[in-house]
């Protein structure tokens, strides 16, 4: 059998074999279980412990492809809201502009908002104010709110890195393992946004 490798992990005969153990151990496992114990097994985690669940699915649809294993038919395909998913509403929230020193902006917050209340104001002040307007980040990410006198002056996101990128790993100079052990250490700026009437403060500050 040629040698087979997903996501870095080579994939040998006896890997194979005991997969297919482990499907006839278990006839009424959903795909998903499979996957789960599978990880347990061969440790298979992600640098915070987490088990590496949507890799293994990945690595065993493909051996399925391939013919290498049989997996069970699909029980049940989960509601996607990445299909259709609806654009952010829009907030309404103060628009007067702000002059002054910029001494007199403080104190400025800032305030991580994925998965909190204010998580729909950061989307629609993407949505409403950005050149590009609000996409869902993929992968792990986080989004963050500034304030300043009670109101939002600027968004900032943060998303995790593209495995391959020839340019920057040219860059960088490290290797295929330096990369697969530090990528988890590069966070990528998607967006940022100053609010329109933020940028009144700031140029009236810079000009005195």
């Amino acid at each position: 059998m040629a040698e087979l490798k997903y996501r870095g992990r080579v994939v040998t005969a006896g890997d194979i074999l005991y997969i297919r153990e482990l499907i006839t151990a278990h006839p009424g496992a959903s795909r998903r279980r499979l996957s789960q114990k599978l990880c347990e097994a061969w440790q298979w985690r992600q640098a915070n412990g987490a088990l590496r669940d949507m890799v293994c699915r990945g690595l065993l649809l493909m051996l399925d492809r391939a013919g290498h294993i049989e997996l069970p038919a699909v029980k049940s395909v989960p509601h996607n809201p990445l299909v259709r998913r609806e654009r952010p509403e829009p907030v309404l929230i103060d628009t007067t502009p702000i002059a002054g020193p910029l001494q007199e902006l403080r104190p400025v917050e800032i305030q991580q908002v994925r998965r909190t209340n204010d998580e729909l104001l950061f989307n629609s002040l993407m949505e409403q104010y950005h050149y590009l307007n609000y996409q869902q980040p993929v992968g792990e990410h986080l989004k963050f709110l500034v304030w300043a006198q009670g109101r939002p002056i600027a968004c900032l996101a943060w998303s995790s890195a593209p495995r391959h990128l020839g340019s920057r790993d040219r860059y960088i100079g490290w290797s295929a393992e330096a990369r697969r052990r530090n990528i988890r250490f590069i966070a990528y700026n998607t967006r940022y946004l100053l609010l329109p009437k933020a940028m009144t403060f700031c140029y009236t500050s810079l000009s005195n």
